[in-house]
């Protein structure tokens, strides 16, 4: 077995990435008694995230770990039903309400509230440390084992040895590029782009989430409060054609797709309050190189079909945490323990990744390679059909448990 652990660590694990994945792994290793440090590249948290939505499971884990109760004191907006309104009337594509949990509807949180919320706990562990504004520079390598990472913080150098490096950095994981792992990524071909941008909620809107087919586009409405959510979603690399035609073009695009909006549309008035995402998906052959170990998009990019990232991301450190912690206190971690890491969640995400690329490349591509809007398959009125994909949604595949 190939013991990770040769030279003194300055800590027991450094993480780089105060993401959902690196909060939670970062809590769950301190509140275990291990030294750990994390390491996130901004000062502070306050950036405008798309990845908002805490599912079922996702709140089972926090429930698991003591902290749903004051996490959802927090504001936030629950959503139990999506619908889609058809021409015979609006069709309930799932009901979370139905679910057997204690928490039958997604959570709907500004990320940030929630990463500072997280954070906050761990800070209750003195084992535990938050560098903010530290931007990793370098793997610390010997011999082909991680024993690190030089970063550079409040104007200087910095050098953090650890028994165990985690990048938990995101789709531009910078642990990945260090690495080389992500040079065999398996990379998928998603047919879209999306636009996110925000209009106001009036009293009398439908509650929850909404989706809208059009003709070449698609638009998702997220209920927060006061103001919608908006994923508008377009052919893939067509955005500068539009941006060409003007805020006009696509006004004209988001009222022909849901004429709902036509009223308040025109709110957009500086293509500043839109912002592009360049969709993407991939997954990494392996996660782990001795001493380092990748989670969350930084192993797998995910689509944001669906919303799972976040919580596929939050899984991966529970499981992490869960198979990690007794070897991090034995001062033992192998490359089989980080193995078995991999091993044991690679298989729910190649299943939920293959599950939406079906989904966009049938679905979705139809209809935004159309001129025409979709007709809406008569199966989805089907109970059991709302029920699967409430079951997906609500708890993705193969869900973690916080181990006691």
């Amino acid at each position: 077995m190939n013991d990770l652990t040769q030279s003194p660590p300055e800590t027991t694990c450094v993480i780089v990435g105060g993401g959902p994945a690196g909060a939670v792994l970062s809590f769950m290793l301190a509140r275990q008694g291990l030294p750990v440090t994390l390491l996130e590249m901004h000062k502070d948290f306050e950036r405008d995230f798309r990845g908002d939505t805490l599912h079922p499971s996702t709140l089972e884990i926090m429930d698991e770990l003591g902290l749903a109760e004051g996490l959802l004191q927090l504001p936030h907006t629950r959503l139990s039903q999506m619908t889609l309104p058809t021409e015979a009337g609006p069709v309930t594509l799932a009901n979370l309400g139905r679910l057997k949990t204690k928490f039958p509807f997604i959570a709907l949180m500004p990320q940030s509230h929630f990463l500072d919320f997280l954070t906050g706990e761990a800070k209750r562990f003195s084992n535990f440390q938050l560098v903010m504004g530290a931007m990793a520079d370098e793997l610390i390598e010997d011999s082909g084992v991680v024993h690190g990472v030089r970063y550079r913080s409040g104007g200087s150098s910095h050098e953090m040895r650890a028994a165990l490096t985690v990048g938990a950095d995101g789709r531009f994981s910078k642990l990945r590029k260090l690495s080389s792992l992500g040079e065999a990524a398996i990379r998928a071909s998603p047919p879209m782009d999306v636009l996110w941008f925000r209009l106001p909620r009036k009293v009398d809107d439908p509650h929850g989430l909404m989706g809208r087919i059009g003709a070449g586009h698609l638009l998702i409405e997220l209920d927060r409060g006061e103001e919608w959510q908006i994923a508008f979603i377009i052919r893939k690399g067509s955005y500068p054609q539009l941006r060409a035609a003007g805020l006009d073009e696509l006004h004209r695009e988001i009222v022909q797709t849901a004429p709902e909006l036509t009223d308040r549309v025109g709110l957009l008035t500086d293509w500043k309050q839109v912002s592009l995402l360049s969709v993407a998906a991939d997954r990494l052959p392996r996660w782990y190189r001795p001493g380092l170990l990748l989670i969350g998009d930084a192993a797998h990019v995910m689509s944001p079909a669906g919303g799972n990232g976040i919580n596929y991301a939050i899984h991966d450190a529970v499981a992490a945490a869960n198979l990690l912690s007794g070897p991090l206190k034995a001062g033992n971690v192998s490359v089989n323990d980080l193995a078995r890491v991999q091993r044991r969640r690679e298989l729910p995400t190649r299943i939920i990744q293959g599950i939406v690329n079906t989904m966009q490349e049938g679905i979705l591509g139809q209809a935004l390679n159309s001129d025409q809007p979709i007709a809406v398959p008569g199966f989805v009125r089907w109970p059991v059909i709302g029920g699967l994909v409430a079951r997906m949604m609500g708890f993705g595949i193969l869900p973690e448990h916080v181990k006691r």
